[in-house]
Formats: C-alpha cells, structure tokens, sequence
C-alpha cells in the first residue's frame, strides 16, 4: 500500500501524475470538487485555503525586509541551529538544484539559500526571506502547510495551491522548542520532482530533529521550575523548567500569571483584589491558594511579603508584549496563539487579557498587512472580529473586498450594530462609530464576559 504522506508513490510516472493533479486543481478551484489522485493531506490543505479565500493567481508579499529582518532573525531561536542546517542539507542540494529554506512559525521565510540559478528563479517566484509563505498567504505549500499542521509535508507540483508554484516540489518537517514543544517553524528542502521521493520527507524530518537536538544541547532548559509560564490561548497554564513541566490548576495559572506581569511582587490584598470577582473573599481564602501552590511547587514556590515569584520568570504573554513594543508585529503573532487564559474570569487576568490582545489587533489593522490581517480573521478569536474584518477589506482587491465586507455585515447583524460606511480601498481603516476626522469617543464597558468588541470571549479546550 502506498504512503500517504508520499508524493509520488513507488513506480509512478511524474509527468503523468502532473498532468493528473493539474486536472484535479482545476477541478477544485473551479467548483470545489476533489478528485483523483489527490492526497486527502492535500486535499484538506486547499479546503482551509478556500475558506482563507485564497486565490490560485496569488503572488507572495514581502513582510520583512532590510534592519527589521535582520534584527527578526538575529533574534529568532532558528538561528542557532542554522549552520546545522547548512551542514545537513547543504550536501543533499549540492547538485545546484535544490534550496534550503527556513521559516518561522508563522510561515514567513527568515533564510533562503542555494546555488545562485536555482536561487534567481526563486526570486522570480517571490521565494526570498521576509517573503510570508502561509497558507493563508500562499496556499499549500511544503513550509506553510508543515506548520499549518506541525507535521513533516511534500507537496509535488500542482498539488501547490498557487499556479504559479506548479513547476516546484517541496519537502519541509516543524521544528520545535525541545522543552517546551513550541512551534518555532519548519525547515524546507525547495527543488525539482525528485523532492516527491520518500528520501527527501525522512530527510527533513531527520534535519528537524537533529535540530532540536542541537537546541536541547545549546541550551540544558532553566535551572528553576518557575522559569518558563505558558499561559496564551489555554485555560491551564504550563510551569517548565528544571528538567519537568507542570500542567498547572486554573487558579494556580492566575496566580502566576499575575506574579509574572508583576515580577516586583503583590501585597495580598492586591492580588486578592486581582484575583477574585468577590472582593469579600476573606484573606484566609488565598492564604490557603497559596498553601496549596507551595506544596506543589516545593522550594521554587512563591514567596510571601510582598507575594512574588522566587526565580525571574519567563512568560509567553511577556514576550508578545516586548514584540509589539518594539513593533515587530509578525515576531508578535508567530508567538500568539490565543487569549491569555481565556476562561479565567479574574479582574487582574481579564484586564491584562483585554489589554494584550487590544495591542496586538491595533497593532494588527495599523500594519494594514493582508497577511496579518487575514491570519487575525481565520483565527478563533478573530473570526467575529468586525473591524479587523473591514481594515481587511480595505487592503484588498475588488473580488475579497466584496466577501470581507460581507462577513462584516453578518457580524453587525448577529449583534445588532449599526451598519457602517465601507472603508475606501487603500485608506486607514477606523473605527466604526468615529466618523472621519474626529477623535474616538469613549464606550461603555462591555458587559461581564464579553469582548470588548461585545462577542463572547474566545474559549480553547483545554490542552492534553
């Protein structure tokens, strides 16, 4: 039986299994219909690209480019292990037809690297670092897809999603934070359809872990258990450090959410008020929290007067806070994968969640990306977001205009908004109930439970 995550199975004819494909996409991208010889992997690949409203014609966009790039890069954990990269599938595409690419979780290129023709024909194509190579960018492609579903991908030829990558196949394999199973991005293998052999996807597979080897080694994993807090887009966060990582209760997440944002230390009666909705809690209630966190956490537990964390802790919701402050807003979205615990109903935590995703959808709509834009729309928390909706449309050609501004329309019904004018292609996008040239006025507060853009706060289920 053949392998489904293989291209091209055993014995079968490239230029015949071509021809088939390119039948079967135009099949799909004219009514939708998925047929014969298409992978179900790819299949489900170009579904998700008809929902992102991804065209077959698109072209890529360049996202990073020049000192934003380079400090992009300098930074991202990937360029520790890049000369791993360049030993390993160095000599597998030293024949000069293939390339060796990296991407960030988010699917923009941070390397593209190879013989100088083959490289002049990617650049042709728009295959460069800072270029975004999502799905929702992109359509399937070996990187996009691979961390679209954080699982090793070839794609050969017309199973690409854009036309215009039809001459290319492509093997690329997730690569992850060895100790805390974070998505960094994938490693790629760019070439011609000797890629689709069952070779090339245990190769990159092999290089992904080889490099997340390296990154164990390079770095043993902090010496402390509070080290490391992840805490966005789960209800219970992760305590890692110290050779283990502890699935924490969601009081217990609160707790050390709060002490992380507060790294200077609370009072009890701060983070009681914090905390709990009911300020007439009685003090002994979170004493006896406490009690129960220490016992969990030993030594590394936080300490009292004020109440703060032991060690410096390391949040995720820190990090994309630094991101946006410094305005790389795509380093910021490729380490935000949901609200901060999006359940938690306590002031201190719906404040700082409200808060930090605010920053990020303002940060968002005045980049006026349609990259980011649409990444933030296909997103749980963002599906319902209007006003994202409508910068969308604004950045976009006639065609996805008119589908973004219908989403908004549906929108402003479900929860009785006034319709608002469009926005005029190309210009700011503002808030619908500022009119132009005027400052924004000041809303009541969204009822308990709520958005601020009054839909129901996002849930994720929790994580295993």
């Amino acid at each position: 039986m053949d392998d489904p995550s293989v291209a091209l199975p055993g014995g079968a004819d490239p230029a015949e299994r071509t021809r088939e494909l390119r039948a079967a996409h135009a099949a799909f991208t004219q009514d939708g219909r998925v047929e014969a010889p298409v992978r179900a992997v790819i299949a489900r690949s170009w579904r998700r690209c008809a929902r992102a409203r991804v065209s077959p014609e698109c072209t890529p966009r360049l996202e990073l480019a020049g000192a934003e790039l380079r400090s992009y890069r300098e930074q991202h954990p990937l360029a520790r292990v890049l000369p791993l990269f360049r030993d390993l599938v160095g000599a597998f595409a030293s024949d000069g037809a293939h390339l060796l690419a990296v991407c960030d979780a988010r699917g923009s290129l941070l390397w593209v690297e190879g013989e100088p023709a083959t490289m002049r024909r990617a650049e042709g194509l728009g295959f460069v670092p800072g270029a975004r190579w999502a799905e929702t960018a992109m359509g399937t492609n070996a990187p996009g897809t691979a961390v679209a579903v954080g699982e090793p991908v070839q794609v050969f030829g017309a199973e690409h999603f854009s036309r215009r990558v039809h001459p290319w196949t492509c093997a690329a394999a997730p690569v992850r934070d060895p100790h805390t199973g974070r998505l960094l991005g994938a490693v790629d293998v760019t070439g011609g359809d000797w890629l689709a052999h069952p070779h090339s996807l245990a190769f990159v597979r092999a290089v992904a872990c080889a490099a997340e080897a390296r990154l164990a080694l390079l770095d043993p994993g902090p010496g402390a258990p509070g080290d490391c807090l992840t805490a966005l887009g789960r209800d219970e966060a992760l305590l890692t450090g110290g050779g283990r990582e502890l699935r924490l209760g969601r009081r217990h997440s609160e707790i050390m959410a709060l002490l992380a944002h507060h790294p200077e230390g609370l009072s009890g009666e701060e983070l009681a008020i914090a905390l709990y909705e009911d300020e007439s809690v009685s003090p002994v209630t979170l004493r006896a929290e406490m009690s129960r966190l220490r016992g969990l956490l030993g030594p590394q537990a936080p300490l009292s007067r004020p109440y703060r964390t032991a060690a410096p802790l390391e949040a995720d919701f820190t990090a994309v806070t630094r991101h946006l402050a410094s305005g790389a807003v795509s380093g910021a979205l490729a380490r935000y994968p949901g609200p901060l615990l999006p359940a938690s109903t306590a002031p201190g935590i719906v404040r700082l969640r409200r808060r930090i995703e605010e920053q990020a959808r303002a940060a968002v709509i005045a980049r006026a990306d349609p990259g980011l834009l649409t990444d933030w729309v296909c997103s749980p928390w963002g599906a319902e977001d209007a006003e994202v909706w409508r910068a969308l449309a604004a950045v976009l050609p006639a065609a996805g205009r008119t589908a973004a501004l219908a989403r908004v329309r549906a929108i402003d019904a479900e929860l009785g908004t006034p319709p608002a004018h469009a926005p005029v292609p190309g210009s700011p996008a503002r808030r619908r109930d500022t009119p132009a040239g005027s400052a924004p006025t000041a809303t009541a507060p969204p009822p308990a439970g709520r958005s601020p853009r009054g839909r129901a706060t996002y849930r994720q289920p929790a994580r295993p």
